[in-house]
């Protein structure tokens, strides 16, 4: 089940990209959205709309990662001050930063794209792959934790 979630908020956050609707952290997050089943939040996609292009395009940290970020916090994050469960939130986004990291050596947006013209094929390629590989990782993460979650809740339960 988990690999299927993760497959199609893969294909669903690069399709997003490749299509030219959304920037890569709003693909990521749109994704995200749509297949877990909570579209009532697709307006939350709003919140990763300035993340484009490294931020505004300022070439700085890639959307997808934040995008990814984004998706994580709103499945782990907390919405009261001194929740504990920020920490377990931080810890998750600093798995997903981690692992995209090692696959691409960089979640800046400039050194990504360093030596490759802005808009360019290459580059549209690149971005469309990276923004997979993020929403890929996001999701991994999810369904882990939702699972784990489960789990601990029918423990919590008991026979």
């Amino acid at each position: 089940m988990a690999e299927d979630f993760t497959e199609l908020v893969r294909k669903k956050a690069e399709k997003h990209y490749r299509q030219g609707r959304f920037f890569c952290g709003e693909s990521v997050l749109r994704g995200i959205v749509d297949v877990s089943g909570q579209k009532e939040r697709r307006a939350l996609v709003a919140l990763a709309s300035g993340f484009g292009t490294g931020m505004g395009e300022a070439g700085c940290a890639c959307g997808a990662v934040v995008g990814g970020i984004m998706a994580l916090g709103l499945f782990f994050g907390r919405t009261m001050p001194g929740d504990p469960k920020v920490n377990a939130c931080m810890a998750l986004a600093r798995e997903l930063h981690d692992q995209f990291r090692a696959k691409h050596r960089s979640v800046c947006c400039r050194v990504l794209n360093r030596g490759v013209v802005h808009d360019s094929p290459e580059q549209q390629e690149n971005c469309a792959q990276r923004t997979a590989d993020a929403a890929g990782i996001a999701a991994a993460i999810i369904a882990r934790e939702l699972k784990r979650q489960a789990r601990d809740a029918e423990k919590k339960a008991g026979p």
